[in-house]
């Protein structure tokens, strides 16, 4: 296929990396030039515009948050006046469901066609073609765009005709995610405290009670510390909870300890967490503990 990728940040330049492997002609833009040149050298054709990279049958995007999306979509030279008819817009993007509905609408408006197909995964994930796809829209096209999930991830589960459904899966996987690392936060502060060495409180866990990949990696980046470099940035877990709240607003669904965790995020934030990993949510609970002791 001639697929057209838009955003090569942490996650997108391993997918679009995947798909050259899997011998698709890929082109690929981004805002620096220089991952556009990286994934050049090893095949793929660089786009100096987003309207280069719409020329394809497939535009895939993987970008930071609902404003860059509707940026590359609708502004000039954006993929709603760039591409072909029937071509596919496949959205990456973890997104906000109002904002799906909208591009879902705008494309059956242009004669294009819309896909939401978030991924859970980690960058270390995306590069090693390991994500797992979570996909919404027409049967047919979802059918037709199974060699682009198969190149990316190792499994697809298809949820709804409504693309929207594929986002509300992957916003309420995220606020699973921060709901994790804030426990495990906790409970590795607490038993720190008490004496217990927080890795080998941590292969308990794993070992017993919580054996998914969850607790292995977010309770091994919290139990080193080890928060930089940021494989998911703590900016861009505050914005996913704010969005998994707007989405339970609309639906009216009361989400406690999202709104919990939407203070923990901005507490982190306010502290100059900007450039740490969003695990480094789970570390606020020791550092209360600390703050504590020089308070007595």
């Amino acid at each position: 296929m001639r697929i057209g990728v838009i955003g090569l940040g942490n996650m997108g330049a391993g997918m679009a990396a995947n798909l050259i492997k899997a011998g698709h002609d890929v082109t690929v833009y981004n805002r620096s030039r220089a991952k556009v040149d990286e994934l050049a050298a090893v095949g793929a054709r660089p786009a100096d515009s987003v309207s280069d990279a719409c020329r394809g049958e497939v535009v895939l995007t993987m970008l930071a948050n609902d404003d860059a999306v509707t940026a590359v979509t609708f502004g000039d030279g954006g993929i709603i006046g760039s591409a072909g008819q029937d071509t596919v817009h496949i959205s990456s993007s973890t997104i906000s469901i109002g904002l799906s509905k909208h591009l879902a609408e705008a494309h059956a408006a242009a004669g294009h066609k819309f896909v939401s197909a978030p991924v859970f995964g980690r960058p270390e994930a995306a590069a090693a073609a390991a994500l797992f796809v979570v996909t919404a829209g027409a049967s047919d096209t979802v059918a037709a765009m199974t060699p682009v999930f198969d190149a990316i991830g190792q499994r697809t589960f298809v949820v709804s005709e409504d693309p929207s459904a594929a986002n509300l899966v992957k916003l309420s996987g995220n606020f699973l995610i921060g709901s994790v690392i804030e426990s495990l936060g906790e409970a590795m502060a607490l038993v720190d405290r008490g004496g217990v060495d927080k890795h080998q409180y941590l292969d308990i866990l794993t070992s017993t009670l919580f054996s998914a990949p969850v607790y292995k990696t977010y309770g091994g980046l919290i139990a080193s510390e080890q928060f930089e470099p940021a494989g998911f940035a703590a900016p861009l877990g505050h914005k996913d909870i704010g969005l998994v709240l707007a989405a339970a607003e609309e639906l009216r669904v009361p989400l406690p300890i999202a709104s919990l965790l939407r203070d923990r995020f901005l507490r982190l934030l306010a502290s100059g967490g900007d450039h740490l990993d969003w695990s480094a949510v789970g570390s606020l609970a020791a550092r209360d503990a600390a703050a504590s002791d020089h308070s007595a």
